[in-house]
């Protein structure tokens, strides 16, 4: 049994510490500054919540940081103030310039930089979680999953690599999907939306044949937006053009009203795209 401590579980944390506990694994999360909504997540998946992160990290091997790519910098420095001398493993969606400073800035501690793939696992579905770091601490982290629902994939041993891989992933998945919304506000406006759909369904690609997907888009848009400013600052780190990201960045912040309103009409996740205007 190793001893982890997450932070800090939303949906996708949750679904990974069902998986530590499944697999025997002692799981702690911090309450302290947290919402309701969070420690009850954590304890629902089976966590036991402590007050003092300090008391958290004296007894864990690992930390795990599953959050916002908003709250990142702030988990792992937090975590870097007690001292932690274990095995920090990052696995939110961040460029791999800021996980690589996370790593040089933490002596003492092993930085694991990871990156989760798919939906949040268990109930039939199985995730992957790439990792790349020091063989030692990789192969720690690796263990903690062996026979769940996260099936671990190894991208080398530089730190970086993973939310590389990440990174390159998501500058298409994500603003692919909030181009259907754009194109979809666009047709609806002009009312030729059925349309669209149906030459769409002649496609290859299935995104925007699904206009009743995008209210998921506009619930989890405060979440995305942040994402596609790290995938800008790996893009401008590779002298790449940044325009794309940072514009799907602005078009996504549109949403950040209906966040996590997954039940939204798929007219008003249009309309917010015009300024909130319903035809």
């Amino acid at each position: 049994m190793i001893t982890v401590t997450v932070l800090h579980p939303g949906t996708m944390g949750a679904a990974i510490t069902a998986e530590l506990v499944a697999g025997g694994h002692e799981v702690l999360s911090v309450s302290k500054g947290r919402s309701e909504n969070t420690w009850v997540r954590g304890r629902e998946a089976g966590a036991t919540a402590y007050d003092s992160l300090a008391e958290a990290l004296s007894r864990s091997a690992v930390v795990l940081s599953v959050c916002p790519p908003q709250a990142a910098e702030d988990v792992a420095a937090a975590v870097a103030a007690h001292g932690f001398e274990g095995v920090y493993a990052d696995v939110n969606a961040i460029s791999p310039q800021r996980v690589r400073r996370a790593d040089e800035t933490r002596p003492g501690c092993a930085v694991v930089d990871g990156a989760v793939f798919g939906q949040p696992p268990g109930e039939g579905r199985a995730t992957r979680l790439y990792l790349a770091g020091a063989d030692s601490a990789v192969e720690l982290v690796a263990s903690l999953f062996t026979d769940s629902a996260l099936h671990v994939c190894r991208v080398g041993d530089t730190v970086g690599s993973a939310s590389a891989l990440k990174m390159a992933f998501s500058s298409y998945q994500k603003a692919a999907r909030t181009l259907a919304g754009v194109a979809h506000a666009l047709a609806d406006a002009h009312g030729v939306g059925d349309q669209l759909t149906a030459e769409a369904e002649v496609m290859i690609s299935a995104i925007l044949s699904d206009p009743e997907y995008l209210p998921s888009v506009a619930a989890r848009a405060w979440r995305w937006a942040p994402e596609m400013e790290e995938v800008a600052d790996t893009l401008r780190a590779a002298d790449l053009p940044t325009d794309m990201a940072e514009a799907t960045a602005r078009v996504l912040a549109l949403w950040k009203q209906d966040k996590e309103r997954y039940d939204l009409p798929v007219a008003h996740a249009l309309a917010q795209l015009r300024g909130g205007r319903i035809t």
